[in-house]
């Protein structure tokens, strides 16, 4: 519901809600200003109404490009979450929505460019035609006057110039068409599917925010859209002398007879974004220092499926469960990073994790470690624990897909604190279910679940995980392999005790059962997978929670990763 959302996300609405305030109040108050201010009468005698539509988009461009690089700083991030380790998990977790912010204010960074650039291509075209008019209207005079110095106000100053010419030639021209063309590249090339399959083009794309940034920074200088100066509106006010532009005679004496004069708005894009830079800067920084720190790989294993377990070594490394690092091997690309979820406890002397092959990156990676062992360098770890698990005396573990690698820490975490008999884990019973298209590239997790099921039996434990694994997309010739072996104890696709389970789960009848083992418990419910899937589970909750507050109630939990 609404109500649980605002309560367990308040900080991510309040954020949002200041986000959009702060957006709709510099529209509205520089729209208003560029309309009605007195020093911008001769400019709106020319440009109309398109001369506050691109002030105003511009004042919000500039508040949002001062955003953008904030929500990336994934070492300030850090910084931060450990520094409020006192404030409430729910606050802490919320900074774990920093891409979902920053994709945010790349999208209204899109929309305003679209709306700025519309109303400057008005601008211009209205310069041009105030330029060739011959008639004695009020642009037209506004026009020509101090075409020669630098007091004037159109800056098309002759009759064969093109809105081309303009956009390609002065400085706010060109550079706004190579700031909007990086922007359009950034946001094109950082869609989903592109970023899953082609993650280099992504990578090395986004880095054109340099240019962004150097451009928007050059882009207001040259001072083109211009007010009247202060000692002009002294001398002939517009509202006193406007009338008489377009209808002075030569020999003119009374006191609106001297031309209105003109000068630039000063550039102001530098003011916003130079401390985001600046923190930025620091970021990289750090991360180039972190980088610089010693790993030692411990072990290279080759899984099935060509799936490569990396078990690493790092001075004053320190993981919890669910979180991720930052990976890169500079004999492949120096430049190159990309993030891994961690798949070790935190209870072990070493980090690991699993890399399938998925891109050309990861291809070359086991490629090489398959004839040796190559320089690695991690940054990290980074995102919030997923330490509720071990709040509940009953969890439900949900990882679709992908989504079932953090589930191998948090599984053998909560092993290895079962077993130390650890005061902090209140876990007394866990529900597993795996939801996969097939369990080719995840054979390694297969054969930690296996073991842990070992491991649970050995200390009569066995009871401990209960899991399924929900085939989601089969063929026939497993289908043929069931039919035969389907008296066998352990399970023909896995070769685990329980058995598979072709097609997708009925939550109903999995909550119900849940419900009916453990009446009076509290369940935890976690996911990681898809969107479409916590809409459905969350729906669960809600119906098989008992009205009753001594009775069974499902809480839910969409992990982030």
């Amino acid at each position: 519901t609404m109500g649980n959302w605002l309560v367990n996300h308040w900080f991510s609405a309040a954020v949002l809600a200041a986000w959009l305030g702060i957006n709709i109040f510099l529209f509205t108050y520089y729209f208003l200003f560029f309309d009605r201010d007195e020093k911008y009468f001769y400019t709106r005698a020319i440009l109309g109404s398109a001369l506050a539509w691109a002030r105003a988009s511009a004042k919000c461009l500039n508040f949002n490009s001062m955003l953008i690089l904030l929500p990336v700083c994934r070492n300030l991030l850090s910084f931060l979450r450990g520094t409020c380790s006192c404030c409430r998990r729910t606050l802490r977790k919320q900074l774990d929505h920093n891409l979902t912010f920053h994709k945010l204010v790349a999208y209204a960074l899109a929309l305003l460019t679209a709306v700025h650039t519309i109303a400057h291509l008005f601008n211009l075209e209205r310069y041009n035609q105030s330029q060739q008019a011959t008639d004695r209207s009020l642009p037209a005079v506004l026009s020509k006057m101090h075409v020669q110095g630098s007091k004037w106000l159109n800056p098309i100053h002759s009759n064969q110039t093109t809105v081309e010419y303009v956009a390609f030639t002065t400085i706010p021209g060109l550079t706004g068409v190579i700031i909007t063309l990086a922007l359009i590249l950034m946001v094109t090339s950082s869609t989903e599917f592109i970023r899953r399959n082609y993650f280099e083009v992504f990578w090395y794309t986004h880095h054109l925010f340099l240019i962004y940034f150097a451009g928007l920074v050059i882009h207001g200088i040259a001072g083109l859209v211009r007010g009247q100066t202060e000692e002009s509106m002294a001398e002939v006010h517009p509202y006193r002398c406007a009338h008489y532009l377009t209808q002075r005679d030569q020999n003119c004496t009374h006191s609106c007879c001297k031309d209105p004069e003109f000068g630039s708005i000063p550039a102001e894009s530098w003011k916003w974004v130079l401390a985001p830079i600046i923190l930025y800067i620091f970021e990289r920084l750090l991360r180039v220092w972190r980088a610089r720190q010693k790993v030692v790989v411990t072990k290279a294993v080759m899984h099935p499926a060509r799936v490569l377990e990396l078990q690493m070594q790092k001075k004053g490394f320190r993981m919890e469960v669910g979180q991720y690092i930052f990976v890169n091997c500079p004999a492949i690309s120096p430049l190159e990073w990309h993030p891994f979820t961690l798949t070790s406890a935190p209870e072990e002397d070493f980090f690991s994790i699993h890399i399938r092959m998925a891109g050309d990156w990861t291809e070359r990676l086991i490629n090489t470690f398959q004839l040796e062992t190559p320089r690695i360098k991690v940054d990290g770890p980074f995102g919030t624990a997923s330490e509720d698990v071990f709040q509940y005396e009953v969890a439900m573990l949900v990882g679709a897909g992908i989504g079932v690698t953090p589930f191998a820490s948090i599984l053998k975490s909560i092993w290895y604190k079962f077993q130390q008999a650890d005061q902090t884990l209140k876990t007394k019973k866990i529900y597993f279910y795996w939801l996969c298209r097939d369990t080719g590239a995840f054979a390694w997790f297969n054969d930690l679940l296996a073991s842990l099921e070992q491991k649970m039996a050995e200390s009569g434990r066995a009871d401990f995980l209960t899991y399924r694994l929900f085939l989601t997309g089969w063929d026939t010739s497993i289908a043929n392999n069931v039919a035969l072996r389907f008296d066998t104890p352990t399970d023909t696709v896995t070769g685990l005790r329980h058995k598979t389970i072709f097609g997708r789960p009925m939550w109903n009848v999995e909550f119900a059962a849940v419900a009916a083992a453990h009446p009076r418990s509290v369940v935890g419910v976690f996911l990681c997978g898809p969107g479409s899937l916590a809409k459905s589970l969350q729906k669960s909750c809600h119906q098989h929670s008992s009205l009753d507050p001594r009775k069974v109630k499902f809480y839910f939990n969409k992990e982030n990763f």
